[in-house]
């Protein structure tokens, strides 16, 4: 008896010794592929195949999103979107870009600007995963930039400081709602 496990153990151990040696890639653990932009590098650049898209990889994903992509580019606040989490996203199109005053989104993006810029950007940011169900239910929102946005709803949909939502996506850190109309902070008096 004690022959057969020692035999038993003998084998086992030859036989983990052959696949150490032999080990199939096909079989290999497989690992996530990570691409690393060489000009833009932190966390908010980090992409891999199996995971949940951030809300900003959803707006840099998006065709219609150029214009907030290069806004949160000018303004530096790549990281902030995707390092915390839950969030609500309120993601203007190109279009609702498009009809701010002319001139208006080449003025922010200057370097100068960057801190309006990013005043800007913070108020589209609320934090929480906040559907439509729960947004029709919200008077006002506390905005990442610590101002308020007013809630309406109207025909059964809510309307975010005059903005409707016309899709929504979830994101792997909250969700993403694109609006038709970019939202502008009050001014502080």
């Amino acid at each position: 008896m004690k022959t057969i496990k020692k035999l038993f153990i003998v084998f086992a151990l030859i036989a983990l010794v052959y696949s150490c040696k032999n080990e199939n890639k096909e079989t290999a653990t497989p690992s996530i592929d990570i691409e690393i932009s060489k000009e833009q590098t932190g966390q908010a650049f980090i992409k891999d195949d199996g995971s949940t898209p951030n809300c900003l990889q959803i707006a840099i994903d998006s065709p219609d999103h150029k214009t907030l992509v290069a806004a949160v580019q000018a303004a530096e606040v790549e990281n902030a979107l995707v390092n915390v989490g839950p969030l609500t996203v309120f993601a203007p199109t190109d279009a609702a870009f498009t009809a701010l005053p002319e001139g208006t989104v080449e003025n922010l993006v200057k370097p100068e600007n960057k801190a309006a810029l990013a005043n800007i950007l913070k108020y589209h940011v609320t934090p929480g995963n906040l559907n439509e169900s729960i947004l029709k239910k919200l008077p006002k929102l506390g905005q990442a930039n610590n101002q308020y946005i007013q809630i309406e709803v109207v025909d059964g949909k809510p309307v975010i400081g005059g903005a409707n939502i016309i899709a929504s996506v979830k994101a792997g850190n909250g969700i993403v709602h694109v609006i038709d109309k970019v939202l502008l902070p009050p001014t502080k008096e």
